[in-house]
């Protein structure tokens, strides 16, 4: 099974743009829909990101379910059932040490820096972080010691981070994989921006928020290149359940990685809790954050690449765990960070 996470990432070329929709939170509480557009419940949304995300065509209207959906669904379930973890691609050998690290508040910024220079890669991104227009200083930055400084513990955990998930999640083979990796690595981004924002409302530890915002999709890419490997005729008539099917598997890949990682106990528990068909009725603070992220990621994910019009209202779409307030910030604050993505689609 080695070969499943080489060439993990490849997909369709992009399909034509899709017709644009207005959502709605929930299916009892219409929204006020443009002119022309479709309008949809929330649990559709889902659906138009599963299309969206394993590259996909739209579900054809009165279409009879594809009749190789059970068997194709089950081919997939055995092949991630069998799946070697030790096949994985491994962490960089820096970034346990550089996390373990960051737990103290009071590590010096020489022992930080010095722990950084062992990976020239990760030396680079931190470097051209630091010197980004966001932390823009009036002088100008002279040594990898200052960079880790300016970025601080929580900047240099997620410029860690991103280092070591951003190469696994668009990796490819081929220019069908780049496209694919390059949606995974935007719902990544995004998802995990919202994890750590709703986190602090959850008691999460921020960093453990982002770490799991950023993992929870990683499976989803060997799904990806086992539909591909399938070449499945007449993929409009999939079904919602077997895209649901679909999600479910790389769930169970995403904890398998992450338990092979030997991420923290906090971030594999809310995969695990992700991993659910139903969220438990008692979930872990950090759980019931993913799973909120998750969903405002895949929206904001959709209007950023213009599959659907704008992003829907979701502020009252879990009132039990989020209030409303809070839930709309995070949107506000994910369409202010990422509005320069929309414009450059």
């Amino acid at each position: 099974m080695n070969w499943l996470w080489r060439r993990v990432f490849a997909t369709r070329p992009t399909p034509e743009r899709r017709p644009r929709i207005t959502l709605r939170s929930q299916p009892d509480v219409p929204a006020t829909p443009s002119a022309g557009a479709v309008e949809l419940p929330l649990a559709q949304l889902a659906e138009r990101y599963q299309r969206f995300m394993l590259g996909l065509p739209d579900a054809a209207s009165g279409a009879p379910d594809h009749p190789g959906e059970p068997a194709l669904l089950r081919r997939l379930q055995i092949v991630s059932e069998r799946f070697d973890v030790r096949s994985l691609p491994r962490l960089p050998a820096v970034l346990p040490q550089l996390l373990h690290a960051l737990k103290n508040d009071n590590v010096a910024g020489a022992e930080l820096a010095k722990l950084v220079g062992r990976d020239p890669m990760l030396v680079g991104e931190v470097m051209r972080v630091s010197r980004s227009i966001y932390y823009r200083t009036l002088h100008s930055i002279q040594s990898l010691q200052h960079a880790v400084v300016l970025l601080g513990q929580d900047g240099l955990r997620r410029v860690a981070t991103q280092h070591m998930m951003k190469p696994i999640l668009q990796a490819s083979a081929g220019a069908r994989g780049l496209v694919a990796g390059q949606r995974l690595w935007d719902h990544a981004e995004r998802c995990a921006h919202a994890s750590a924002f709703l986190g602090k409302y959850a008691g999460c530890d921020p960093f453990e928020a982002y770490l799991a915002g950023i993992v929870c999709n990683t499976g989803t890419g060997a799904v990806i290149h086992l539909l591909d490997v399938e070449e499945v005729a007449a993929p409009e008539m999939l079904s919602a359940d077997f895209l649901e099917g679909c999600a479910q598997v790389a769930a169970q890949l995403t904890l398998r990685a992450a338990r092979h990682w030997e991420l923290p106990p906090n971030v594999t528990q809310a995969l695990t809790e992700f991993a659910q068909t139903e969220m438990p009725a008692t979930p872990s603070p950090l759980g019931k954050t993913l799973r909120a992220a998750h969903v405002l990621a895949m929206a904001q994910l959709l209007s950023d690449h213009r599959v659907i019009d704008s992003c829907p209202d979701l502020s009252q779409a879990w009132p039990e765990r989020f209030a409303p307030m809070q839930l709309a910030r995070c949107q506000q604050d994910l369409q202010h960070q990422f509005e320069h993505t929309r414009s450059a689609v």
